[in-house]
């Protein structure tokens, strides 16, 4: 069921997988909305004048983004990964959802805690009342990478302590991506109540979902996106 449009896959397949997914959800395929990723910290609006815009427009509109935002109803913004990590926000005081693409690029660029304060700052959320759902996505115990990594993650000011761990025969380092991105969002005031983290690694569950780590980069791609319907509008 991969629902990613550039990783190999027949674009016909990734077209049905689509198809069936807005079937499933009860949104129009072409209200379903991922953006072409880099691994950057890109952040695009999705508003009504994005369907306005030609195929060839909309793609150029997306290129290079890793997390989108969108106040518009029945519009289902969503990012792809395949070990990376998703994050959905929701601020319901002011009816604005965001996905996110977080890698270990893009927690280092901060992009989580960029999009936040997007919401705060441009759109007047209430950061106590956000709800954040980090999704299935590498896991520490797995994600075993080089010191250029730690340093970088360092450099940026992040706690090691908190953030990194050794192993104790390898002595290589691990990075937590989970708690690198969960830490950005009480920063921005969130509560640690309002933050869901499905603990589900994609590198350990491969039979379940897409790694590219673990399956190669053309393995398929994961879609989680979130949307506003009427009813969140009313309450």
């Amino acid at each position: 069921f991969n629902q990613g449009e550039h990783c190999g896959d027949d674009k016909e397949s990734v077209c049905m997988n689509r198809l069936l997914l807005s079937e499933a959800i009860a949104i129009p395929k072409d209200r379903i909305i991922a953006p072409i990723q880099i691994h950057k910290d890109e952040v695009k609006v999705i508003e009504s004048s994005f369907f306005s815009l030609s195929n060839e427009e909309q793609r150029a509109y997306l290129y290079g983004v890793d997390a989108l935002i969108t106040s518009l109803p029945n519009v289902c913004v969503a990012v792809s990964t395949a070990d990376c990590v998703p994050v959905l926000l929701y601020a319901p005081d002011v009816h604005v959802v965001a996905a996110i693409h977080a890698g270990w690029r893009g927690t280092i660029l901060q992009i989580v805690k960029k999009v936040t304060r997007s919401l705060i700052e441009k759109y007047g959320a209430n950061p106590s009342l956000m709800r954040a759902g980090i999704g299935p996505s590498i896991s520490v115990d797995v994600f075993e990478v080089g010191e250029e990594v730690v340093e970088a993650f360092y450099e940026k000011g992040f706690d090691l302590d908190k953030v990194m761990r050794r192993d104790p025969e390898s002595n290589k380092a691990h990075i937590d991506l989970w708690e690198a991105n969960r830490l950005q969002l009480v920063a921005c005031g969130l509560s640690g109540e309002h933050i869901e983290i499905a603990r589900i690694c994609t590198y350990t569950h491969y039979e379940d979902f897409f790694s590219a780590r673990r399956l190669g980069v053309e393995s398929g791609r994961l879609l989680s996106g979130i949307a506003l319907n009427n009813q969140s509008l009313k309450d």
